[in-house]
């Protein structure tokens, strides 16, 4: 029989209070020594929780430090010069040193524990990175979270816009699972359908949920619960197809158009609302997602503007020429150019 393994998280806490129990989580998982990234300005926020937590419950903490670099050199140095009884790493943080933990333990085999201080995308839990590699920014595979510990308390103390970033991050998997399905009927791909069952209940599962304020702590969890979700569904699929597709395209190719992009998941909600367009799919349904979170109002701020999304919609296509989204075809591309200045939602939001 053809069988194939994946790896999914043994721990796995989100909740309010998280963080103070975090030595028990660990130990409990039979981690017993460890080292702990923190980023830039987190140890004075979070180390002492952080590391009171561990000693109590007996887990040993052979070194900590801050980082702010996920240049691969500096990594690569960082991840030979653990010590060889350590068991797991700790990222406590943002994107960048999430990234860098999971790199770290990917090189060395260790397990790898993801603690996010913001929602603002899916790379917590997905086993890919975002480096530097020879001056530019290169995706390279990394190791999937043995744990994932969020505390919702700490999700508050992060500034709005880090939510606004995982809600658009999150809402994109409609998109990008209407493309998945694309490729599937063109033969240019074989989907996965627990992948694709997995996807799609987690976006399905936040969308529906009610709340009051994007700060309930309901709200959070299942942000989070379904973002974490979004790294898995990658996991079985072996690709991120599941996660990503035209909409991502467009936000990496703004990533190399302008000086100062937006957050990934900000660039990504707005290419999403817009590839829902062009698909004929759930566009309404984003629409009012965003509407009520408040993510529109926040993208009004921005006044980003409609001719660099041109540019992106045109690029997108050579940042992965191996998949074969929407925008892939002339056609569709012609048709997101022209809702860029048809379409009043477009219109209301982008310069």
């Amino acid at each position: 029989m053809n069988k194939r393994s994946i790896e999914i998280p043994a721990i796995l806490k989100i909740g309010n209070g998280m963080l103070e129990h975090i030595g028990q989580y660990l130990k409990s998982g039979g981690i017993d020594n460890v080292v702990i990234y923190f980023g830039n300005g987190l140890v004075d926020m979070f180390g002492n929780k952080v590391m009171s937590s561990l000693k109590e419950a007996g887990v040993k903490v052979s070194a900590y430090c801050e980082l702010d670099t996920t240049k691969i050199e500096d990594i690569i140095e960082l991840a030979f010069s653990i010590d060889s009884k350590v068991q797991g790493i700790i990222g406590v943080g943002g994107g960048k040193v999430i990234d860098v933990a999971k790199y770290a333990a990917y090189l060395r085999k260790l397990h790898f524990i993801s603690v996010p201080t913001s929602a603002s995308s899916d790379g917590f839990s997905s086993a890919s990175a975002s480096l530097i590699v020879n001056g530019r920014r290169t995706s390279v595979p990394a190791r999937l979270a043995y744990g994932i510990v969020v505390d919702t308390a700490v999700l508050k103390s992060a500034p709005p816009k880090f939510l606004y970033s995982g809600i658009g991050d999150l809402v994109s998997k409609i998109s990008a699972l209407y493309d998945w399905v694309y490729e599937d009927a063109g033969g240019y791909t074989v989907l996965n359908d627990c992948a694709m069952m997995i996807a799609k209940k987690a976006v399905n599962s936040f969308v529906r949920t009610p709340f009051d304020s994007i700060q309930d702590d309901l709200f959070l969890k299942e942000l989070v619960d379904s973002l974490a979700m979004s790294g898995i569904a990658n996991e079985i699929a072996g690709s991120s197809a599941p996660t990503s597709g035209s909409e991502h395209l467009i936000s990496h190719a703004l990533d190399k158009l302008l000086e100062q992009p937006q957050l990934h998941g900000v660039q990504v909600g707005i290419a999403t609302y817009l590839m829902c367009l062009v698909q004929e799919h759930r566009y309404k349904r984003v629409d009012t997602i965003f509407t009520s979170t408040g993510f529109w109002d926040y993208v009004k701020t921005l006044e980003m503007k409609r001719e660099d999304f041109e540019r992106a919609v045109e690029l997108a296509p050579s940042i992965k020429p191996h998949r074969h989204t929407y925008l892939h075809e002339e056609m569709y591309r012609e048709r997101a150019k022209q809702l860029l200045y048809e379409d009043a939602r477009l219109k209301e939001i982008l310069v």
